[in-house]
C-alpha cells in the first residue's frame, strides 16, 4: 500500500447485495469515469489500500495512479482523483467511491481548506471573528493543489475584512471564486450581532 497508488479490480456485477458482500470482505464498490474512459468502469477495491493511497494532508485532492485489473490480471492505469464518495449515515463508514480521470498537465478545480493563524487585533479589543468561508475553490494543475491555504489574521482589526482578492496563493494556483467575496471579518462587540447577520447573508448569497 502506497500513497498515490491503488490497484482495483473490474467489477461485473452490480446491486446492493453485491455491495454488501464486498463490504463484509473489507472491500468497497466504486466507479471510474472521465476523459480517456470510453464507458464508466465498475470497480471493487480494498478499503485499507484506498485509505493508504490518500495523501494524509491532501485527502480527496490526492492524485492517484489507479490500476484497473481484469479477471486475467491485465491492467490499465489512469491518473485519477476522488470525485465523490458516500458515507453510511448510521455507521459513518465509507460505502462507495467515484474516481474521475485527470490530465496532469491541465488545470482542475478543487476545494482547499483554509487555516487561520495568529491572534486578531480586533479580538484583543473585544471583537469577534466571523468566518464566512472555511474552504476556497481553486484551479491549478493536479500536482499543484495545496493541502491548505494559511491566512495570517494578526493584523485583522475590528470592522476589517479579508476578501478572496487579499489571499496570497502559491505560484500556479488561482482562486475560482469571485475576488470580492468575504473570507473572514472581525466585528466589534457593540455591533457584533448586526454585522454577523450581514456576513451570514453574504455567505447565503454565494
Amino acid at each position: 500500500m502506497e500513497v498515490g497508488k491503488l490497484t482495483v479490480k473490474r467489477r461485473n456485477i452490480t446491486g446492493k447485495s453485491m455491495a454488501r458482500k464486498l463490504r463484509t470482505q473489507g472491500r468497497l464498490p466504486g466507479i471510474c469515469y472521465g476523459s480517456g474512459v470510453e464507458q464508466p468502469i465498475m470497480l471493487d477495491f480494498d478499503g485499507r489500500a484506498f485509505r493508504a493511497s490518500l495523501d494524509p494532508t491532501k485527502r480527496q485532492n490526492t492524485v492517484i495512479d489507479l490500476t484497473v485489473e481484469d479477471d486475467a490480471g491485465a491492467g490499465q492505469s489512469f491518473p485519477v482523483m476522488v470525485k465523490d464518495y458516500q458515507i453510511d449515515p448510521i455507521r459513518r463508514e465509507l460505502t462507495h467511491v467515484d474516481f474521475i480521470t485527470v490530465d496532469t498537465s491541465s488545470e482542475v478545480t478543487a476545494e482547499v481548506p483554509l487555516e487561520f493563524t495568529g491572534k486578531s487585533k480586533g479580538v484583543e479589543l473585544g471583537g469577534t471573528l466571523h468566518v464566512v468561508r472555511h474552504e476556497l475553490e481553486v484551479r491549478c494543475k493536479p500536482a499543484d493543489i495545496p493541502s491548505k491555504i494559511v491566512i495570517d489574521i494578526s493584523d485583522l482589526d475590528t470592522n476589517d475584512v479579508i476578501h478572496v482578492r487579499d489571499l496570497k496563493l502559491p505560484e500556479g494556483v488561482f482562486a475560482s471564486t469571485a475576488e470580492q467575496l468575504t473570507i473572514i471579518t472581525c466585528v466589534p462587540a457593540e455591533g457584533g450581532a448586526e454585522a454577523e447577520g450581514e456576513g451570514e447573508g453574504e455567505a447565503a448569497a454565494k
